[in-house]
């Protein structure tokens, strides 16, 4: 009984403390900074960025307007690298160039906006952009499923060999108790 209390006020302590901004900030952090799983997590949020204003532009609001209202969707470290690409377009640099410097974009997708500059087709070319980003997104959930797998039937197997271990046990011990 003494466990069940401890294990309930242990859930509660830990839900309230990831729910702080500044916690989940840095496990955040942490999670962006594993190799293949921070790239994927990046790549997955632009995919996002790039299909919502792809909409806005082909809608005809403005590109620094259109920036500025889908800013509320990046995590706070692309949020900052957006406004920042945001007030260089205002200064006058072509939007790919400005991307391209702040890290907003892939070598592949740079050459997609530097070709929706050029035909003036920027809502096109940025839905483009997602598309490629979300084929290359599934591929990252594909790759990881594979290599999860196998570690998910060893789990599933222990758990499973466990449970038969612990039911024979007491079948050993009173075959051993009637010798």
């Amino acid at each position: 009984q003494a466990a069940f209390a401890v294990f309930i006020v242990s859930v509660v302590v830990l839900s309230y403390v990831i729910s702080r901004p500044f916690v989940r900030r840095f496990i955040m952090a942490k999670v962006w900074q594993i190799p293949k799983l921070g790239e994927t997590l990046r790549i997955y949020q632009l995919a996002r960025f790039y299909r919502t204003l792809s909409m806005l532009l082909r809608g005809g609001i403005p590109l620094t307007k259109a920036m500025q209202m889908v800013s509320s969707l990046l995590p706070p470290l692309l949020r900052r690298q957006l406004a920042l690409v945001a007030n260089d377009v205002k200064e006058g640099q072509p939007l790919s160039t400005a991307m391209e410097q702040h890290g907003l974009t892939t070598s592949i997708s740079v050459r997609m906006l530097r070709v929706g500059e050029r035909s003036g087709q920027m809502g096109d070319m940025m839905e483009r952009i997602g598309i490629f980003y979300d084929d290359d997104i599934g591929r990252a959930v594909e790759w990881f499923t594979k290599l999860l797998e196998p570690a998910l039937m060893m789990i599933i197997g222990l758990v499973v060999g466990l449970v038969v271990v612990l039911m024979y046990m007491p079948i050993f011990e009173l075959a051993g108790s009637i010798q």
